[in-house]
């Protein structure tokens, strides 16, 4: 342990494990705690750890309403890319990550700090995500991870050091405790651990937070429709909506049509197999609107590209790169195809499926004329189609009259 860290941002939760973090730094280190608390729209009300810090003597205690940056400048970029994960994750945890190291690393030099905290445990992504992304921010860094240095691993440890040491723990609720480690904000809620560590057990129904069960949804679709300027949300059924309002109103109405619920065993980073479940009703929904509108607005090409550069941009936020040079490469590319992707989705809501009804823009590329199967007058020749077809037909024949299949 490095004698010289006098100072340390530690980003700070209020629950057990970050107020036993806050004093085992003060206890090891001898140094001066400041807190960080972010409001991503978790849910839950925030304020009280001021409270909890100050009980703890912290000082210095930040926190901060950063909703509207969350969805406008990490959330709706990622998803002009239509970003999914391993073909089903949405992201929710990863992308609120690079905003924290980044206030982290912000608040330590406004304050002075020599070295950054977090509560993350060794055996997962985030942190890898918290410090990759504190190194690119701040190459000199010093990050502490407790979890990675003491002994206190389980829950049992962590109780007896917040009695010997006179920290607060609500003894009612902690006997309450979810058997679920659970993270949240706007875009998603995800659940880990307790039963879900054995991938054959099925999720109980009253684990989940934000959504009915699809055969508990309404019996009658409900029917919404999304604007887009530059490819992304700006209005729900001609209202027009801040980002994280906007994404917080398809929250609600996906939730209550049992949208976004998602079972997957996922690779983390760090090597392992993982099983989680995560809810992202608005993601979700999000998702869908925005692939029906680029189908009418993109060029074809341009369209397959970004599918094809799509999986590795994932991966790239999955794995803790947000502030990498190849992250903001493949974003200046994402972003040049939005300037198109203006227009209107309509969508209808049904016992958890999210389904296109309609898709119009200024931009559109879809051309009746030609698309019609009733007399185009003249605006496709139906007999160019031979001479591109055995254009392309060309290598194949060729291999087949050498007896050759081409491989």
């Amino acid at each position: 342990m490095s004698s010289n860290i006098k100072r340390v941002v530690l980003a700070y939760s209020g629950g057990l494990d970050t107020s036993v973090i806050l004093k085992w730094l003060e206890e090891q280190y001898g140094c001066e705690v400041i807190t960080f608390t972010a409001d991503l729209g978790q849910g839950e009300e925030v304020e009280p750890a001021r409270a909890k810090a100050e009980a703890l003597g912290v000082k210095q205690i930040y926190i901060e309403d950063l909703r509207e940056t969350f969805v406008r400048d990490y959330v709706f970029p990622m998803f002009r890319a239509n970003t999914v994960y391993e073909g089903e994750y949405l992201l929710g945890t990863s992308i609120a990550r690079p905003l924290i190291a980044r206030r982290l690393v912000e608040i330590a030099e406004e304050t002075g700090a020599d070295a950054i905290a977090h509560g993350a445990t060794g055996k997962g992504n985030d942190q890898v995500r918290f410090e990759l992304g504190a190194y690119a921010l701040k190459p000199g860094i010093e990050v502490i991870a407790p979890w990675r240095e003491w002994d206190l691993n389980s829950r049992e440890r962590l109780m007896a050091y917040a009695e010997q040491h006179g920290i607060p723990v609500d003894y009612a609720q902690a006997g309450k405790k979810s058997p679920y480690s659970m993270d949240a904000n706007l875009l998603h809620i995800s659940y880990e651990g307790g039963p879900l560590e054995d991938p054959w057990t099925d999720s109980e129904e009253d684990m989940w937070r934000w959504s009915v069960s699809p055969e508990a949804a309404p019996n009658e679709p409900e029917v919404l429709t999304i604007g887009f300027e530059n490819g992304d949300p700006v209005s729900i059924n001609g209202e027009k909506l801040s980002p994280a309002a906007l994404l917080s109103k398809l929250n609600e109405r996906g939730g209550a049509h049992g949208i976004g619920r998602l079972d997957i065993v996922e690779n983390r980073y760090v090597g392992m197999k993982s099983r989680g479940c995560y809810e992202t009703p608005g993601g979700t929904i999000l998702l869908r609107a925005r692939r029906a509108l680029e189908s009418i607005t993109l060029d074809r090409e341009a369209a397959h590209l970004k599918d094809e550069l799509m999986p590795r941009y994932a991966s790239i936020i999955y794995n803790g790169y947000w502030w990498s040079p190849e992250r903001r490469m493949l974003q200046a590319a994402i972003d040049e195809s939005q300037g198109v992707v203006n227009g209107e989705v309509r969508l209808r809501l049904y016992k958890g499926n999210v389904m296109v009804a309609g898709r119009q823009s200024p931009d559109s590329l879809f051309d009746e004329s030609i698309a019609t199967f009733e007399d185009d007058a003249g605006a496709y020749d139906q007999k160019d189609a031979e001479g591109f077809i055995r254009l392309n037909a060309l290598r194949l024949r060729i291999a087949a009259s050498r007896n050759r299949s081409g491989t």
